[in-house]
């Protein structure tokens, strides 16, 4: 029998320790092997739960005991998370961590730290949640060469902009309502100034391109500054505004991470997209495109991702070779963010169209839109951030104000 101990039993922690009680049978027949939970890291104590015998204050306890086997990370943060589970490795003992800001910041010396040790660090529910997306880009499409992952990475930040797009509500008071329905943290910083989505398409650019990149790396901008006038407008012209997370590779073989509002084409998938559900895109030169959909967050489908790599690791002898990356010491293979490129959505204090092409030359084919307080919107055709310097400036020179500008994720 092997038993596994469980780090932190907040939201996630308990969801794995409750799941697996109540598919204990399933889950062992499934691994193959019989299951015990023998251990939960925690400073509090549960003494009205059904498992409360199991609590430890100690990580050495769990260090010190060679039957287990395989320890769930679920306690958030770089520290002490960091420590307890290079620990964990070092004494050979496989992890699996819902912790994206762990992964983030220290994934390249864990997977490391697990290699020399012989087993795994693996971490499904770091992203996604439920999704699985981390297991598909490792082994089920790992015959192709990636180009492209763009997605909708942070479901409070998607509930918020779906509230202001289907029902007409600022932001304000869309986040009020996320926080109310408990989407949202009493303190929102991480999810809409666009840390959490950051920390997520780090893990996912690392392994599609092979190595470690740090969120401090990735152009971040939230949706505080989203206004629910673009959000109409972009409506009218067959958009929708969404946190986009992204990375590309570009031709001169540099990636491009960035995180902010984009604005999406109706024909693209994301843009349909609603409510606190995530999805992910990846272009490979296998697939063309693929989509994976689902529930980002909650109890217990991210429990369900932390379980699932506890099973695949009890099942494996030694290291998986194909979930790493390369530790770096350099961001030179990340390109500046002034390189990148796209067709723009821009609402300017214009008096009319004409006025626009002459700045910005000729205009994308999308329908212009002009509104009732006489501010003019277009589609630019696409512009990089020195197009982008001087249009602002001739504009400013013409005594014409640019309110607001997204690029566009096309389809």
């Amino acid at each position: 029998m092997d038993k596994f101990a469980v780090l932190g039993c907040g939201v996630v922690g308990s969801g794995v320790v409750e799941l697996f009680e109540k598919n204990k049978t399933l889950i062992e027949k499934r691994c193959g092997k019989e299951l015990e939970m023998a251990y939960i890291l925690d400073l509090r104590d549960f003494p009205d739960r059904p498992y409360g015998n199991k609590v430890i204050k100690s990580i050495d306890t769990i260090l010190a005991d060679p039957e287990v086997k395989v320890v769930a990370e679920c306690m958030g943060g770089v520290e002490p998370a960091f420590t307890f589970v290079k620990a964990c490795l070092e004494k050979g003992k496989s992890v699996a961590s819902s912790n994206k800001e762990l992964v983030a910041e220290k994934g390249d010396i864990l997977l490391q730290t697990a290699k020399a040790h012989n087993c795994n660090f693996f971490f499904e529910a770091s992203v996604g949640g439920a999704i699985p997306i981390i297991r598909p880009l490792h082994k089920c499409l790992a015959a192709n060469d990636f180009t492209a992952i763009a997605g909708i990475l942070n479901g409070t930040t998607n509930f918020i902009l779906n509230k202001m797009i289907k029902e007409n509500m600022d932001f304000s008071t869309a986040l009020a309502l996320s926080q109310e329905k408990g989407y949202a943290e009493k303190d929102p910083t991480a999810d809409v100034e666009g840390h959490d989505a950051c920390r997520k398409i780090c893990i996912l650019s690392s392994l599609a391109f092979g190595k470690h990149v740090y969120p401090a790396s990735v152009h971040t901008k939230g949706i505080r500054e989203v206004e629910l006038k673009d959000v109409e407008l972009c409506s009218k012209l067959g958009l929708a505004i969404k946190l986009i997370a992204r990375v590309q590779r570009l031709e001169n073989g540099h990636i491009l991470p960035t995180v902010m509002p984009m604005a999406v084409e109706e024909d693209n998938l994301l843009s349909h997209v609603n409510g606190v559900y995530n999805a992910v895109m990846v272009r490979g030169d296998g697939i063309g495109k693929a989509m994976f959909y689902g529930r980002g967050a909650g109890k217990f489908p991210t429990a369900s991702a932390v379980l699932g790599d506890m099973i695949e690791e009890v099942q494996l002898e030694g290291t998986n070779p194909a979930q790493m990356w390369e530790n770096v010491h350099s961001a030179d293979f990340i390109e500046d963010f002034s390189a990148f490129t796209a067709k723009r959505y821009i609402r300017t204090t214009a008096a009319d169209v004409s006025i626009l092409t002459e700045v910005f030359g000729e205009l994308d084919d999308m329908t212009v839109s002009t509104d009732d307080d006489e501010t003019v919107c277009i589609v630019s055709r696409p512009m990089n951030a020195a197009m982008m310097n001087a249009a602002k400036k001739q504009l400013a020179q013409k005594g014409i104000q640019l309110l607001s500008e997204y690029p566009i994720l096309v389809s």
